[in-house]
């Protein structure tokens, strides 16, 4: 038989364990978007495939027409590295100064999502992995449409 300080301690060794396996498993969760986005190669490539996605898209490519592709690439990819909890920096303009005028519709916003799931599919990310960068991105719908 155990004496009552051996079950203690043996209970509290369990329980570090289990707190230190729930710590991992949650910051991990958190951490992995990056990882599992295929950190920056991978960011790269969903930025290259989602704008020529945007580009062969009828709905929306009146949007960018306009636009400095090299600088949209430059922030988008910045902009996905910082969602996904990567070591990046993003240093464009905010969603609101960059969207404001533009005044994308609802249809456009989910055309401009369909864009980016045809681009994550083909860069292969996962299904898991994409539910998570766009639970991220639907958080800044507000900021983009209807401004």
């Amino acid at each position: 038989m155990s004496s009552p300080l051996l079950q203690t301690l043996r209970k509290a060794s369990a329980l570090t364990i289990a707190l230190a396996l729930c710590a991992c498993t949650g910051a991990g969760a958190q951490t992995n978007l990056y990882r599992a986005l295929g950190g920056e190669p991978g960011i790269s490539r969903i930025t290259e495939l989602f704008i020529l996605e945007i580009a062969n898209d009828a709905r929306v490519i009146h949007y960018f027409e306009v636009s400095n592709v090299q600088r949209f690439r430059e922030k988008f990819s910045e902009h996905l590295c910082v969602i996904s909890d990567g070591p990046c920096e993003y240093t464009g303009d905010t969603m609101v100064d960059t969207h404001v005028g533009m005044h994308v519709t609802e249809g456009d916003f989910n055309a401009i999502v369909e864009d980016l799931i045809a681009a994550m599919n083909k860069a292969g990310v996962t299904l898991a992995a994409q539910n998570r960068l766009l639970e991220r991105l639907a958080a800044l719908r507000g900021e983009i449409i209807y401004l």
